[in-house]
């Protein structure tokens, strides 16, 4: 048989009151409000480091095909011709990158191509 003091101690244990479940909310949204923007700035730093590496690929890439074509890619081949050969059929021993997907940054958008570039033969960049 169960006293009356031990039914008042099971019913102190049966559970979380509403306060302390708001306690654990509070605190987890605290934990979160920290911890969001540090990871933010490490996805927008990786991403970049990504773009930085691509593009040292991509440059590898043009000096590979001048150095097979003698000449650099127009702008207006860009740098698609890097993965599939040109419809005009002049040489090309490419592909000159593993991946089609190569000559698109981080953010989605294609990698901008610029020949003659500013202070070098060719540039290439990213908006991201």
């Amino acid at each position: 048989m169960i006293t009356s003091k031990q039914k008042n101690q099971w019913n102190s244990q049966a559970g979380m009151t509403l306060v302390e479940l708001l306690v654990v909310l509070v605190v987890i949204s605290l934990i979160a409000a920290i911890a969001a923007p540090r990871l933010l700035r490490y996805v927008g730093g990786a991403k970049s480091s990504t773009a930085e590496t691509q593009i040292e690929n991509l440059v590898s890439a043009v000096e590979l095909f001048f150095l097979e074509t003698g000449r650099y890619p127009t702008e207006e081949e860009g740098l698609s011709i890097l993965v599939s050969p040109p419809s005009s059929g002049a040489a090309w021993n490419g592909p000159y990158l593993r991946k089609a997907n190569g000559i698109t940054d981080p953010w989605g958008e294609p990698y901008k191509y610029r020949v003659p570039g500013r202070f070098v033969e060719f540039e290439v960049y990213s908006y991201g």
